[in-house]
């Protein structure tokens, strides 16, 4: 024992030297390219043989030659993966090599009280935190925001939406607006914070915001994906779906839920696998919620938005066949304008289109689902980044995301109250 001990600080010497510090391997981000269909086979093996978590694509299904795989390589499989994609030529480099430190960062929270400040808004926040913000924003605002309970998540936490009213026209139509249905896309629920706040700071001050919230209600449901979420708070930062049990696996994910040719290619019948699409259409009582819900307001809900992340795109539907929707073009010129602005004011690129034929197959997502209920504009927001820090986004990046995707659905919102007015009536 003493021989191998000596035998490392003597091999670390100059890194002990002048450092002071030892050698700790952490929990790192591996960008990998595969050019053959051997290292395909080869990849595919490693994201589901080792303790390993794919980021980019969501499923081992995905993996293609020549497109770029982002892994999530915890500490303890850092040596043996790359040790294997070495041994086979496998492009890769590191995009992430202090996973750890990121995630410690994005926890630490000054403040916990939403009048500490604008900076409340530029911090990630657990789940107690959300809850509490809620309440206080209903409180503080009561002729303008009410909390509707949509029912509770499969460990019995509350789904909390709010109603953004402004005025008591007659025949109002609304929008809504879900974040957090994936668990560890942090960047989601701090994006429907930011517009519920930025709506009730701009309003009369902004023509666009003022104009949207006069014409419409917006319904805002933070994290539609609680148990979830908290998990990535408590235990696992990496985690997806759901937390419901079954055979010995847990978690559905929520996005493969939904009643859209559900659990077709895209999607999988395998309770481990993280696009497990359930036991049934529905059978998750967060998508039923939601999906009760919009059911009963299809009448008025005309602007359907669920926020994700992370790769910088607008889709919308469908993404569960290569067909066209009927109103292909109109929602292709909202995305198309959308991403326009994206790139005018803030530099910033993000691909759009049909999810089916812009990303892969993706069978019973909410968006295709309130699509086919009658929502004619539905879409879903990929917000940043393009892989850099992935899930991991830093909090200083939250004020530049989040007004991406602001200006995307101000302009994207404008555009549906103009198509859905109802012609003057001649007398």
């Amino acid at each position: 024992m003493k021989t191998l001990l000596i035998l490392f600080v003597l091999m670390n010497l100059d890194t002990l030297l002048k450092t002071g510090h030892c050698i700790v391997t952490q929990d790192q981000v591996l960008s990998i390219t595969p050019t053959t269909q051997e290292q395909v086979d080869i990849l595919k093996n490693v994201s589901t043989q080792y303790e390993t978590v794919l980021w980019q694509p969501v499923s081992h299904h995905y993996i293609k030659e020549d497109t770029q795989v982002h892994l999530f390589v915890p500490a303890n499989s850092s040596s043996t993966v790359k040790d294997l994609l070495q041994r086979h030529s496998i492009t890769h480099h590191v995009l992430l090599a202090n996973a750890n430190e990121l995630i410690e960062m994005q926890m630490r929270n000054g403040s916990t009280d939403p009048r500490s400040g604008s900076t409340y808004y530029e911090r990630y926040h657990s789940l107690g935190d959300i809850y509490h913000w809620i309440n206080r924003t209903a409180q503080e605002n009561p002729d303008k925001v009410k909390i509707i309970l949509l029912g509770s998540s499969y460990e019995k936490r509350p789904l909390y939406a709010l109603k953004l009213t402004f005025n008591d026209r007659p025949n109002k139509k609304a929008m809504w607006i879900d974040c957090g249905i994936h668990a560890r896309e942090w960047i989601s629920p701090a994006f429907c914070l930011w517009f519920v706040q930025y709506s009730l700071g701009f309003y009369t001050f902004n023509s666009d915001i003022t104009s949207i919230l006069d014409n419409m209600d917006v319904y805002v449901l933070p994290v539609m994906n609680p148990d979830g979420y908290h998990y990535t708070w408590t235990s696992n930062r990496m985690w997806r779906k759901n937390r419901s049990v079954s055979n010995n696996c847990i978690g559905v994910d929520l996005n493969r839920n939904f009643d859209a040719n559900w659990c077709t290619e895209g999607a999988s019948d395998q309770p481990c696998s993280d696009i497990y699409c359930g036991a049934f259409p529905e059978s998750e009582p967060e998508s039923e919620a939601v999906a009760n819900f919009l059911r009963s307001h299809k009448d008025t809900v005309q602007l359907y938005l669920t926020i994700h992340s992370y790769s910088q795109m607008l889709l919308f539907p469908y993404s569960y066949t290569f067909d066209e929707a009927e109103n292909h073009n109109d929602l292709l010129e909202m995305a198309q304008e959308a991403t326009r602005k994206i790139r005018r004011y803030y530099q910033n690129t993000y691909k759009y289109g049909s999810g089916a034929k812009t990303i892969y197959l993706a069978p019973g997502g909410s968006d295709d689902w309130a699509y086919n209920l009658g929502i004619k504009y539905s879409f879903t927001f990929e917000l940043q980044d393009r892989g850099r820090y992935g899930f991991l986004l830093p909090p200083s990046f939250i004020p530049k995301a989040c007004n991406e995707a602001l200006i995307a659905v101000k302009t994207i919102a404008l555009k549906v109250i103009e198509k859905t007015k109802a012609p003057p009536q001649t007398v």
